[in-house]
């Protein structure tokens, strides 16, 4: 499930879904997997939304109406792939320079007629500049990007 390099993260999971299941899943239920306790906003989490468009973001929506923008959608291709960015630095916290932003690439592929591949790549990872060793080792760590597939696939039957 798991394989890095210095400036990659990569994990895989195999889930029991058709390759259509599992990128909608993925997609339209993105934020019944998102840890709520993953949060820069100052209020409690009640919705992460993926908006399923080339040029849409990842939003969490605060109980009390504040928005956090912290991805935007760069590849949009049902059911195969969608990349999006990661617009979190290394102070845990919104980067408002795009150009110190990471990419997460997530690709599908079947497996079968009820089972999918799901393949991510966390990468570009030094382009968070000073500090970016610790969002690599966040997203790395069991609470990062493998809570999250836990959690997804638990979704699925």
């Amino acid at each position: 499930m798991t394989s890095t390099d210095s400036t990659t993260v990569t994990k895989e999971i195999v889930v029991n879904a058709s390759i259509d299941e599992a990128f909608r899943v993925f997609t339209a239920r993105f934020g019944d997997f998102k840890p709520r306790e993953h949060n820069l906003l100052a209020a409690p989490i009640t919705e992460t939304t993926f908006e399923p468009h080339v040029g849409g973001h990842i939003v969490d929506r605060a109980e009390d109406g504040s928005e956090c923008r912290w991805a935007r959608i760069l590849a949009y291709d049902p059911p195969n792939r969608v990349v999006f960015t990661w617009d979190i630095g290394p102070t845990w916290q919104v980067e408002q320079n795009l150009d110190n932003t990471s990419e997460v690439d997530v690709q599908f592929s079947a497996d079968g007629p009820d089972r999918t591949r799901l393949r991510l790549e966390h990468r570009h990872l030094d382009r968070h500049g000073p500090g970016w060793e610790g969002v690599r080792s966040g997203v790395d760590s069991d609470g990062g990007w493998p809570l999250y597939l836990q959690r997804y696939a638990a979704l699925l039957p």
